[in-house]
């Protein structure tokens, strides 16, 4: 079974939000069957920061909507980007 890499970018609401609580409480909030991998935080304009994360899942698990929807409801987060799904 093919497994995929997702990397996410998800912004913090604002430059007050403590990047590294949410980040925390990303990977504590990925649907199960998804592994979180490398995650940094970077520079996005004016002391605002971004969580850019990949996760790998089995690609019959379907679609990134469950991933960003569970990271979208967490308090603290304005939005998540998928920037690239690839196959491992």
């Amino acid at each position: 079974m093919a497994r995929v890499v997702i990397t996410l970018k998800i912004m913090p609401e604002d430059i007050d939000v403590d990047i590294m609580d949410l980040l925390e409480r990303v990977k504590q909030s990925v649907p199960e069957g998804t592994d979180v991998r490398a995650n940094e935080i970077v520079p996005v304009a004016f002391g605002l920061k971004a969580i850019r994360m990949n996760v790998a899942r089995e690609e019959a698990m379907g679609g990134t909507d469950d991933i960003e929807a569970a990271i979208s409801a967490l308090d603290g987060v304005s939005q998540v980007e998928v920037e690239m799904v690839s196959r491992m």
